[in-house]
């Protein structure tokens, strides 16, 4: 694809989920495709017609298997975060239709228990999870999303722990 191709191609609509617990460490998972050193918040996309609050407890049971009864929502972001993908992935994924993604952040406090999270889920996504503080976060996430996440930290700052 040429730069003005991509230029050209619309954000795909997603959400993401900044998940704490009581101590303050921030929810993170590895991947198991193609990034397998790198770690991330659970996210995943919009339903056409969906709310993007319901998208997010929706995504957040689908990746970790913890029901929205298990969270508090605390935050959202107060617009859509876009990123955009490495030249060479906008092929490969969503069948070449986005050039990154939007996304709107929802900070949610964990007030369940740790044996509530499973990430062998029905189509899992991740090989292992733990609780990290930000700055780990942030030195763990693929490259391309590391802005997104600064911004995500900075806006919920203050409201974890």
């Amino acid at each position: 694809m040429t730069e003005e191709e991509i230029q050209n191609l619309p954000y795909r609509p997603c959400v993401g989920i900044m998940l704490c617990n009581q101590q303050g460490g921030i929810f993170a998972a590895q991947r198991l495709d193609g990034y397998p050193d790198a770690w991330q918040m659970p996210q995943g996309g919009v339903e056409k017609g969906e709310d993007p609050r319901a998208a997010a407890l929706r995504e957040l049971e689908e990746e970790t298997g913890i029901p929205s009864d298990a969270v508090t929502v605390m935050a959202e972001t107060e617009d859509w975060i876009p990123y955009d993908l490495p030249h060479h992935l906008i092929p490969k994924l969503w069948k070449g239709r986005y050039r990154g993604q939007k996304q709107r952040w929802f900070l949610m406090r964990f007030i369940g228990e740790d044996s509530q999270i499973n990430i062998h889920t029905k189509e899992p996504e991740f090989s292992q999870w733990c609780w990290m503080p930000s700055a780990e976060l942030l030195d763990r996430i693929v490259p391309f999303k590391r802005a997104t996440y600064e911004q995500v930290i900075r806006q919920f700052q203050g409201q974890v722990g």
